[in-house]
C-alpha cells in the first residue's frame, strides 16, 4: 500500500523559510515521479514542483515559485523535500505531495497523494 506523508507546515512571516518533507513508502521511489502541489481556498490546485525519483536527474517548477523554490530527493530515506524561501503571502495554501508514472504538471496524472499540510505565510 502506498503511502506518502508530508510535513513541515506552518506560519510564517513574509521573506521567510518553510522546509516541506513527503516520505514514501509502499513504492520503488526511483521509478516514480514526485511533485509538490498545492491548493489555496477557493483555488484549484496547482502544480508547484516536480522531481524524477532516480536521484533528482530532472526538476522543473512552476513559474511563480522558480528562483525561490528547491526540489529534492533523498533516495535512501525515500523523502523529497521542498525548500521554500522568501515566501510571499500568495504562497499560502495546503500543499500535497504526489507519486505518479509521468512527468506532469497535471493533478490528474498522479495516482497517489499525501494528506498536504498548511502552509501560512503572514504579511
Amino acid at each position: 500500500q502506498v503511502q506518502l506523508v508530508e510535513s513541515g507546515g506552518g506560519l510564517v512571516q513574509v521573506g521567510g523559510s518553510l522546509r516541506l518533507s513527503c516520505v514514501a513508502s509502499g513504492l520503488t521511489f526511483n521509478t516514480y515521479v514526485m511533485s509538490w502541489f498545492r491548493q489555496a481556498p477557493g483555488k484549484e490546485r496547482e502544480f508547484v514542483a516536480t522531481i524524477t525519483g532516480n536521484g533528482g536527474g530532472y526538476t522543473r517548477y512552476a513559474d511563480s515559485v522558480k528562483g525561490r523554490f528547491t526540489i529534492s530527493g533523498d533516495n535512501a530515506k525515500i523523502t523529497v523535500y521542498l525548500q521554500m524561501n522568501s515566501l510571499k503571502p500568495e504562497d499560502s495554501a495546503v500543499y500535497y505531495c504526489a507519486a505518479g508514472r509521468l512527468i506532469s504538471t497535471n493533478p490528474v496524472s498522479y495516482a497517489y497523494w499525501g494528506q498536504g499540510t498548511q502552509v501560512t505565510v503572514s504579511s
